[in-house]
């Protein structure tokens, strides 16, 4: 068998589609086991003790969602804890509807924006001032855009105490309306919650870090020890360099899935997915080409090329009238099923409709846009803030 024969041409093939089933199929028998070990779950015992807590959510222009996030915050089943937002200097009316969703809350505290200082990053500036003003033993940091459901506080407190971490931090669900949104966000998000190694995450002596930013819960002691906010100042992958932060210092870390404890819609529209990733996506990659280009290649070779393999193989069997054999037209399309059978088990595991599947192939094209364009963009732009190789300008 040499080079250009049917044969090794036949068996290129095979091992292909051979590789990518087991794959796939593995996939969709994992779907519902992944975070299985590291999960939060609503029910358990009460946390042994209730130190206050701060929760404390930046703002910068956030008129669209400040009023659900301060309202789901104060609304936490929790006996002692605070509500401050930070208006970032925010062109919109971030501020008020901040003030009018809390209704007189005393609870509840608005702290005025100022301009970062030469160094700083927006969000790690405002997130410094929180902790300045806070008063609890613990910080929760959240995003503007984050609904916390009333028993989140509780759990993660008593998880903190159990794992006696220094750092918790959470996935939660995404909050998806349009389109665009369920069509790249679980996409893009997934490829990232699949580049996390839990288990090494988790485990005390290892290097390996990682945070989201929707939800961190720290200790204040360990928070100040490592310098807080100042230690990230300049980044704009503030929250995953935090977690490394605390690491290096020995520090305790947890990072759970967490379905059900809150929700966040991250954009609204395709203009703000593709800058939001643009951003942070390659950075959360440490800006090497070589695993940004490993990414284009691994989303290209496992979803995208099955559906173009299936559509050329289909359109050479039956317009061509190419002899490729009834065979290799059902595998292909077979290994196209199990790709979206993939995505369908993800949508119901996470309560939207399966039928999201369909809109897979799209959100992987607009994923490697964003890759591409994270790759060969220095510069980048989120809410008037100007980063260039992920620093703070």
């Amino acid at each position: 068998m040499s080079w250009g024969t049917q044969g090794f041409s036949d068996l290129l093939a095979a091992g292909y589609l051979g590789l990518m089933s087991l794959a796939w199929l593995g996939l969709v028998w994992g779907a519902g086991r992944w975070g299985r070990r590291w999960r939060l779950h609503q029910k358990g015992e009460p946390p042994a003790r209730f130190p206050k807590v701060s929760i404390c959510i930046p703002a910068r222009n956030e008129a669209r969602c400040i009023a659900d996030s301060v309202r789901a915050a104060l609304a936490q089943d929790y006996p002692e804890f605070e509500v401050l937002v930070v208006d970032d200097r925010s062109e919109d009316d971030t501020g008020r509807l901040a003030t009018e969703a809390a209704v007189d809350d005393p609870r509840f505290r608005l702290i005025g924006g100022e301009e970062p200082p030469k160094g700083w990053a927006g969000k790690p500036w405002a997130c410094q001032r929180l902790s300045a003003e806070a008063v609890g033993e613990l910080f929760l940091f959240i995003d503007a855009d984050v609904c916390l459901a009333p028993w989140a506080l509780h759990a993660a407190v008593r998880e903190q105490q159990i794992r006696e971490s220094s750092l918790l931090s959470l996935f939660g669900d995404w909050d998806l309306k349009g389109f665009w949104e369920a069509a790249v966000v679980p996409v893009v998000g997934w490829l990232i919650r699949g580049s996390v190694d839990l288990d090494e995450v988790n485990r005390r002596n290892s290097p390996q870090a990682f945070a989201n930013g929707q939800f961190i819960l720290v200790e204040r002691r360990a928070y100040e020890r490592v310098g807080g906010h100042g230690a990230v100042r300049a980044e704009v992958l503030d929250d995953v360099r935090l977690a490394k932060a605390f690491k290096m210092r020995a520090l305790p870390c947890s990072m759970l899935h967490a379905p059900g404890a809150f929700q966040t819609r991250l954009y609204t529209s395709l203009k703000d997915i593709i800058a939001g990733y643009s951003k942070n996506l390659y950075e959360g990659m440490d800006r090497r080409l070589s695993l940004g280009l490993g990414a284009i290649l691994f989303v290209f070779i496992g979803t995208l090329l099955p559906f173009l393999l299936f559509i050329a193989l289909v359109v050479l069997q039956n317009y061509w009238e190419w002899s490729i054999g009834l065979g290799w037209v059902l595998w292909s399309g077979t290994l196209c099923f199990l790709i979206l059978l993939f995505r369908w088990r993800i949508e119901r595991l996470e309560g939207r409709s399966g039928w999201h599947c369909l809109s897979h192939v799209v959100g992987n094209l607009v994923l490697v846009w964003i890759l591409l364009r994270a790759i060969f963009s220095i510069e980048s732009e989120w809410k008037g803030r100007r980063f260039v190789d992920g620093k703070a300008q």
